[in-house]
């Protein structure tokens, strides 16, 4: 079976497109387009790594981070956001201190991401 991944992101055009890229490259993919659902989908089914916007509407990024690694301390997470290149809010080296083990800034590229998460969880299984 595919490696699962939970993608949280507010933005569905984005959501689909981070869906599309990983069901490309042969991952499992669960998708939320919210911190709260995201948390709930995690718990349903732990994934082998979670992808999640930083801010989002209902909780933010940091939020879900913070959970995710209270309930699952060995969870990967990627962080993605449009801001953390722009100067404001949360920065890359913030996320990741708090617990993301990489930060995207958006936009970035398919083969960004793909290399990220298989570095993270490895190849899809086939």
């Amino acid at each position: 079976m595919p490696s699962d991944i939970v993608i949280i992101e507010d933005d569905g055009i984005m959501r689909e497109a981070l869906a599309e890229w990983l069901l490309g490259a042969g991952y499992s993919v669960r998708t939320a387009a919210y911190g709260a659902a995201g948390l709930a989908a995690v718990e349903t089914a732990v994934p082998a790594l979670v992808v999640t916007d930083i801010y989002m509407p209902d909780m933010s990024g940091s939020m879900v981070i913070a959970e995710l690694k209270q309930r699952h301390p060995a969870m990967p997470i990627i962080a993605i956001s449009g801001l953390f290149s722009s100067g404001y809010g949360m920065n890359a080296d913030t996320a990741v201190a708090l617990g993301a083990a990489r930060a995207l800034a958006k936009p970035f590229k398919r083969g960004e991401l793909l290399a990220a998460v298989a570095e993270l969880v490895g190849s899809p299984a086939a």
